[in-house]
């Protein structure tokens, strides 16, 4: 696995593992979500300032995105879509 989609592996799997949504993560992080978005695709070299933002955000150590899954692993899952359901 490439370096770039390697990191964005491992960002969709803390993200989601946090429960947060792009936008969320972006607006914490102070990263537009597009952005996090191309991350999350490898289509983004981003720096490590970025990423320590991102780590501290999700409470992990920078080293978490250069985990490599194993072989055969399934690609990270998504949050479900949409929005919670009001309390009534």
């Amino acid at each position: 696995m490439r370096a770039r989609a390697l990191v964005g592996w491992n960002l969709r799997r803390l993200r989601v593992g946090k429960g947060l949504s792009q936008e969320a993560l972006g607006l914490i992080a102070e990263c537009e979500p597009s952005y996090i978005g191309r991350i999350e695709r490898g289509r983004e070299n981003t720096t490590i300032e970025t990423l320590e933002a991102l780590a501290d955000v999700l409470g992990t150590h920078l080293s978490e995105f250069f985990v490599v899954p194993e072989p055969g692993a399934a690609k990270p899952a998504s949050l479900r879509p949409g929005r919670k359901a009001k309390d009534s």
